[in-house]
Formats: C-alpha cells, structure tokens, sequence
C-alpha cells in the first residue's frame, strides 16, 4: 500500500477510524458508531473510485446505525420501565460514574454507576437490600445497550471491509 497515493491513504485513514469506533465502545466517551458510519461517509466521498457500490455501503451504514441507535434507547429502556427503574435513577448514576471516570480514571465510570444507581435506589426505598435488585436491572440494561452498540459498529466496519473489496 502506497500511503503517497490518496486513495490508499484515504483508506488507511478510514480503516483506523473503524478500529477506533469500534474500540470506542468499549472506552468510555468516544463515540463509536458515529465514528465508524463517518469513516465509511469519508471513504464514499473522497475515494479513488466514484460509484454507485460506494453509496451503496453508506446507505446500509445509515441503515444499520439509525436502527443500532434507535435499539440502543429504546430496548434496554423498555426492560428498565418493566423492572420499575425510575429515570431519576439512571441519571444519578450517570452523574456519579462521570465524576468517578475523572476521580478513577477508566475504571471510575462503571464504579460511579453502579454506586450512583444504588444509592439513588436506597434513598428511594429506604432499604439497602432491595436497591439491589434494581441496580443489577440497570447493570443489565447499561450491558444490552452496549451489546447493541458494539453489534452495530461491528456490523458498519463489515460493511465497509465488504464495500471495500468489492469496489
């Protein structure tokens, strides 16, 4: 690969994006999925060869990431609606695993969650016992949402790896 010619070097630069993207949901606060369809939008835009197979893959990234995104919400929010895990709740333990990724940095985020999702719980029903139950109905739910996002950076990378070699 001749990284002096810009179609390559347009590649290689799409390609790590994909990497990163997908690598990016599982570090906390780099936007994967937006990463990788952005990759495969630059590599239609600015790649050596113009055709239709190229649109083509970014009309399936766009697909595949609007849906990705819409499951990301609304299926692990379905799950928590039903084991009764108020709103008010996940924003606790969102804020709280914010301020533990900067007090413990990488590790803090999961940390500050889950102690946030339990302690809101416990002031919410007054006993420490049953927050847990509510906190590992969270856990699951943060676990789903992240299987979906990684289910969809993946299936974007395919894409493109396909749309790749074939055009």
């Amino acid at each position: 690969m001749d990284l002096g010619d810009s179609a390559s070097s347009i590649t290689f630069i799409c390609a790590l994006a994909m990497v990163v993207g997908v690598l990016g949901v599982i570090i906390p606060l780099v936007p994967g999925v937006i990463l990788c369809w952005t990759a495969t939008v630059v590599w239609a835009i600015f790649g050596d060869v113009e055709s239709a197979g190229r649109w083509a893959v970014v009309a399936i990234a766009t697909f595949v990431a609007m849906l990705g995104l819409v499951a990301k919400y609304a299926w692990p929010g379905r799950n928590l609606k039903r084991s009764g895990v108020p709103n008010l709740t996940l924003l606790a333990g969102g804020a709280l695993g914010l301020v533990g990724f900067f007090v413990i940095p990488i590790v803090g985020l999961p940390i500050g969650f889950i102690l946030g999702v339990w302690l809101a719980e416990w002031r919410r029903m007054g006993d420490s016992k049953l927050a847990w139950p509510s906190t590992k109905s969270a856990l699951k739910a943060a676990g789903l949402s992240m299987l979906i996002e990684l289910s969809t950076a993946l299936v974007i990378a395919g894409t493109w790896a396909v749309g790749l070699a074939a055009t």
